[in-house]
């Protein structure tokens, strides 16, 4: 494949896409191991103080890893509220409380908490993202719709701790594009745990 830098994101996008499923087709046990990684390192932060407000999960698309099942956990053990995203469909985005109440398609017909209103950027400790793709660096390579990047573009939502959620495999070691628009993120979670973005 041509260097990261000469190929453009949407050849990116079908790389990491099909280098995902062949990932989590490969190991049945893959995705079950991702979500107990996640549930170790939600139980650290919150052990040290890290999460005090909501943890903002996501509905999962075809191929991403399902963490819905940590929101009862969170929120019966740990006693932490948990929210979810909703797209207007014209590339914004809000967080609303997931209350486990029938959720309700959105502009781009993914399951969200509609009849919620939506949350600030000081009601969330960590935001929790899907990815096809993520660098060391912390650049994350989507879908394409710019969602999460407008969002954590806005001054407000900058400081919100934000994790990629995908399996190692999808890890580049070559940086991947960027845009004066995308915000590094952190770090991200996989089957080996939490790994912190370089500085």
């Amino acid at each position: 494949m041509q260097d990261f830098d000469e190929a453009s994101k949407s050849t990116l996008r079908k790389v990491f896409r099909t280098r995902r499923r062949l990932a989590l087709d490969a190991e049945p046990t893959l995705e079950d191991r991702i979500r107990d990684q996640a549930r170790r390192e939600l139980r650290r932060r919150h052990q040290q103080g890290e999460l005090q407000q909501s943890v903002g999960l996501y509905w999962p698309l075809p191929g991403e890893v399902d963490l819905t099942p940590l929101r009862l956990e969170l929120v019966n053990e740990l006693g932490l509220n948990t929210a979810l995203p909703v797209a207007d469909g014209q590339g914004g985005m809000t967080y609303r409380h997931w209350t486990g109440a029938p959720l309700t398609k959105d502009s781009c017909g993914i399951p969200a908490p509609l009849d919620q209103p939506a949350l600030g950027a000081e009601n969330l400790s960590l935001l929790l993202v899907p990815a096809l793709s993520v660098d060391r660096m912390g650049i994350r390579l989507g879908y394409g719709g710019g969602y999460y990047d407008r969002l954590r573009c806005r001054e407000t939502w900058s400081g919100v701790p934000a994790l990629v959620v995908l399996p190692g495999a999808c890890v580049s070691v070559q940086p991947l594009p960027s845009d004066s628009w995308d915000r590094p993120f952190q770090g991200w979670l996989s089957e080996n745990g939490f790994q912190q973005t370089l500085p």
